[in-house]
């Protein structure tokens, strides 16, 4: 039996939360009608989309570019600005 390799396991993790992230994004567009939860599904969907790129980035053990850099730098400027309005917004809609 073999061993997975821990960055396997990484990057199959990263694209099953970026399928996660894709969906929350595609249900906020069609079905949810409350403002809040919209709100709330688009602050999980950049959390988890942005998140896996950057695990992508990150274990793909090639030199790094721009757009890469530009990546490490914003992502997370992203991520906690969703991660700040996620505690606002907690406890509020239906």
């Amino acid at each position: 039996m073999m061993q997975p390799d821990p960055t396997q396991i990484a990057e199959v993790g990263a694209w099953i939360a970026t399928g996660l992230g894709a969906g929350m994004w595609i249900w906020m567009f069609v079905k949810e009608r409350d403002p809040i939860r919209r709100v709330r599904l688009n602050d999980c969907g950049v959390v988890l989309v942005f998140s896996a790129i950057l695990t992508r980035v990150v274990i793909d053990g090639r030199p790094l570019d721009p757009f890469d850099w530009a990546f490490l730098i914003l992502s997370p400027l992203f991520i906690a600005a969703a991660l700040w309005r996620l505690a606002r917004t907690q406890g509020m809609g239906r």
